[in-house]
């Protein structure tokens, strides 16, 4: 009975000593909660702590890159340098705060991962951008003597070129690599604070990429396109806006460089007029005689009718060598404006006044930058009356500017700007008769071409034509801008507006002279211009309509290099304005669209307006 009772009590009393029991465990599993708590506290402090440091130490990076290029520019090689490795040393540290194993562990936790995911790529990139891209281009560059380095009047040392090419290109590739990773980043999951510096760090990259790019085709083109190895010979075309071409403007005035070990020499000069007429006419492809006729292969003054430059070129080519027996090994065009880019960085061209006899004494006897433009388009013709006379002065502005640019005595740095700036606007275009380096070229806008590699997938090209046979372009005022509409059927759709307006005096059929208005030769009045108005789209779009001042048109429809083209002629007298829009549509390409005009007399900016959105309805 009493081992029952014994039994029976211990029962009874088993609940109170579990109890201490309890409050153990719940004492140690609040423990364990709180560590894990303030753990995850300390590791939220400690990603903090690193994405505050990733981003202040991306942050002085960046702000050193202006002056990083303002170094370069200025010639302060030690100061690029030094700038250069502080500058490095940030993005060193924003890599070390991510290379961080608390860090790799964020990168897998879902909704957040993405965001360290992408600070990493950015920080990565960013110093390897700074090692592998910026740093070597500084050594290199640190090792140039500019004044031997460009053509002259002398032999040039174009080894320190030829030397930098794998330097060169190893960055270039770094730079692109690092663009590629960055633009595959999917942004739709990161938070503002990620997404922004990331847009802009892809900005940034994709024109250093692009910078770089040319600059390793430069190191790789230019020794042997300036005749380190033999003698080259370019045929120069001097394309006069005033009398306005697709790619530019009538190549009146032709000349032959000569590039002898980076020495340059102006040899044999002439103009388009002298050539005559070619019959029968040099081959050019059916698709383009069918949209430009066959005047392309006909007259040197045509061969430019076409926008795409490595055409033009070839035919140019042809056209010089059955024309005057002399070979040459590729083709350079340029225009008045950036004949000015040059004369910026070489300083004034001083002229006796006798170039042309019988010219009136009102030509400035000093061209620079400010007056060559007003000067070759306008003032020319007040001046001199004979038209064989012009283009003997045409002839020899060119080869003084030329001779400039071959005496060394020009600002390196200023002459690189402004030939780059020329080639960007497309008022600078070379081609090589050597196709291993024609390949490398085409890569580039310098190319002047409508399709390959330098063609954005979405371009639009507009370009004009003058209808005149006279100078009167110099009058004339032009935009254009693209206007992404509506999607149609799930395909994107553009417009393309086109707007002219004739600027010249009202009285311009009497005051102007006869060889700038063409004095109705061709059928269109003193006065009055006539412009052959051409539209290119992205391959395999359509032309859907042509629209002028408010009403349907016909317009010419042709194909080139599979690109729809649509031809609408205006014909404007003083004070007059025109507005011409060409809807495509079936647009597949998804990028955003690019606009490519016709250097003319104004600045690109002028003419090339931003793209403008249309506003659509959600439910279209």
């Amino acid at each position: 009975m009493s081992r029952t009772r014994v039994s029976a009590s211990s029962e009874v009393q088993d609940p109170l000593r579990r109890r201490p029991a309890k409050r153990r465990r719940k004492a140690l599993v609040l423990g364990w909660v709180l560590t894990i708590i303030l753990a995850t506290a300390a590791a939220v402090g400690w990603l903090v702590m690193k994405a505050t440091t990733v981003r202040a130490e991306l942050e002085a990076a960046a702000e050193l890159l202006p002056r990083l290029k303002a170094d370069i520019l200025a010639d302060r090689k030690d100061g690029a340098l030094a700038t250069a490795s502080e500058l490095r040393s940030h993005t060193a540290s924003a890599k070390a705060a991510v290379d961080d194993p608390l860090w790799n562990i964020a990168v897998a936790i879902p909704w957040v991962g993405p965001n360290f995911s992408a600070a990493s790529e950015l920080a990565r990139s960013a110093d390897d951008v700074a090692n592998l891209g910026l740093m070597p281009i500084v050594n290199v560059y640190d090792t140039l003597d500019w004044d031997r380095l460009l053509p002259g009047s002398k032999e040039s040392n174009l080894e320190p070129i030829r030397s930098a090419s794998s330097t060169v290109t190893s960055a270039a590739n770094a730079i692109r690599l690092s663009t590629e990773r960055l633009n595959a980043i999917d942004t739709g999951s990161l938070i503002p604070q990620i997404e922004r510096p990331l847009t802009q760090a892809r900005t940034e990259l994709n024109s250093v990429r692009d910078a770089l790019d040319v600059a390793a085709d430069v190191t790789r083109l230019a020794p042997g396109m300036l005749g380190s190895d033999s003698p080259r010979k370019y045929l120069v075309l001097i394309q006069n806006n005033a009398e306005i071409r697709a790619s530019g403007g009538i190549p009146g005035a032709l000349a032959v460089l000569t590039a002898d070990k980076g020495k340059l020499t102006l040899g044999t000069r002439s103009s388009a007029g002298a050539l005559g007429t070619f019959v029968p006419p040099v081959q050019v492809d059916q698709e383009q005689t069918n949209a430009y006729s066959v005047r392309l292969g006909k007259y040197m003054q045509d061969v430019n009718l076409t926008p795409d430059f490595p055409t033009s070129a070839s035919t140019a080519k042809t056209m010089w060598e059955r024309g005057t027996g002399e070979s040459v090994d590729g083709v350079i065009s340029i225009d008045p404006v950036a004949l000015g880019y040059i004369l910026d960085a070489t300083g004034p061209i001083q002229l006796t006044g006798d170039e042309v006899p019988g010219a009136r004494t009102s030509l400035p006897k000093q061209l620079t930058g400010a007056n060559v433009v007003k000067t070759l388009m306008s003032d020319v013709y007040t001046n001199i009356t004979d038209p064989k006379a012009q283009d003997q002065y045409f002839a020899t502005v060119s080869g003084e500017v030329f001779g400039a640019l071959a005496s060394g005595k020009s600002d390196p740095k200023k002459l690189i700007d402004g030939i780059s700036k020329g080639a960007a606007e497309r008022r600078i275009a070379i081609w090589s008769s050597h196709r291993d380096e024609q390949d490398k070229i085409a890569n580039h806008t310098v190319s002047g071409s409508v399709s390959g590699p330098s063609v954005s997938p979405a371009q639009f090209g507009v370009y004009f034509n003058d209808g005149t046979g006279a100078k009167m372009d110099y009058y004339v005022k032009r935009s254009v801008q693209l206007v992404q509409v509506c999607p149609v059927d799930g395909y994107n759709q553009v417009k393309v507006r086109i707007t002219s307006t004739n600027t010249a005096p009202a009285d311009a059929a009497t005051s102007l002279p006869a060889y700038v208005t063409g004095n109705g030769a061709f059928g269109v009045p003193p006065g009055q211009v006539q412009t052959n108005i051409v539209a290119y789209g992205p391959t395999q779009s359509q032309i859907e309509s042509a629209v002028q001042d408010g009403k349907k048109v016909p317009f010419a429809a042709n194909f080139h290099a599979k690109r729809p083209v649509g031809s609408v002629t205006s014909l404007l007298a003083p004070g007059q304005s025109t507005t011409i829009e060409f809807t495509f549509g079936k647009i597949v390409q998804h990028t955003d669209p690019e606009l490519v005009v016709t250097p003319t007399t104004e600045s690109v900016k002028n003419v090339a307006l931003p793209t403008q959105q249309e506003t659509c309805n959600s439910g279209q």
